[in-house]
């Protein structure tokens, strides 16, 4: 479902992200892990069209972002780590206005807006403008919006931000409960325990170079020296800093 060769991103002399090539499958939850400014959001930037690469390709769903980019982003979702919202709409008004970019057929959205919102606690808050949403509420508003249209990949740059014990839980459920459904999933986190609990795979960068990749499990048995997911990246990444 997302394949990368060779990618290659330049700031001027700085390179961001160094012929990376990976494949994450259908139905995968693949973990993007890393240090600071070691090319995650780079990537995810150029996976969602919002780059273009230096060098190399990107096809999600068989398609080449560079070449059909309309295409491949009827069928992706993405929520970046601080996501822009109109704040003079209503939740329910950026609910609709992201059913009519997607071309949701008109006659389904008050119930998927009726489901979504009971689902992600907004139903109080339907007739709230976002400026006076709290920032843990607009980002709930981002999960509803997002998978509106029942993207097959999903991009997120650091999930979980801002939110309280509950909606962590929430949303680490509801990502594996669409991964068991088909959707893949890549996303970044600094919370390591977070892709220790989810991650069908993981793949970990480090200036801008792909450095290790694979299940838990593999990674444990490459670094025998390590305990856990944090042992392991600490290891890999200790020259970073």
């Amino acid at each position: 479902m997302i394949e990368i060769c060779n990618l290659t991103r330049k700031f001027g002399s700085f390179e961001a992200v160094s012929n990376l090539s990976l494949t994450v499958l259908p139905g995968e939850l693949f973990c993007f892990l890393g240090p600071n400014g070691a090319g995650k959001t780079t990537t995810i930037k150029i996976l969602t069209g919002l780059l273009r690469p230096t060098s190399g390709t990107t096809r999600i769903c068989g398609l080449d972002m560079q070449i059909d980019p309309i295409a491949v982003k009827k069928l992706i979702g993405y929520i970046p780590d601080m996501p822009f919202l109109y704040e003079r709409l209503t939740a329910t008004e950026f609910f609709q206005f992201t059913a009519d970019l997607y071309e949701v057929p008109q006659n389904k959205v008050p119930l998927l807006c009726d489901e979504s919102f009971r689902l992600f606690g907004l139903l109080d808050c339907r007739n709230v403008l976002i400026k006076e949403l709290s920032h843990g509420m607009r980002q709930r508003l981002i999960y509803a919006s997002t998978f509106l249209h029942n993207p097959q990949v999903l991009f997120i740059d650091e999930p979980l931000v801002g939110l309280d014990p509950y909606s962590i839980r929430l949303i680490k459920d509801l990502l594996m409960e669409k991964a068991r459904a088909g959707m893949t999933i890549f996303l970044t986190t600094h919370i390591l325990a977070v892709a220790e609990d989810i991650a069908d795979r993981i793949g970990i960068i480090s200036k801008g170079k792909l450095i290790a990749m694979g299940t838990l499990k593999e990674l444990l048995a490459l670094n025998n020296e390590c305990k856990n997911l944090e042992d392991i990246f600490l290891h890999l990444t200790e020259n970073d800093n």
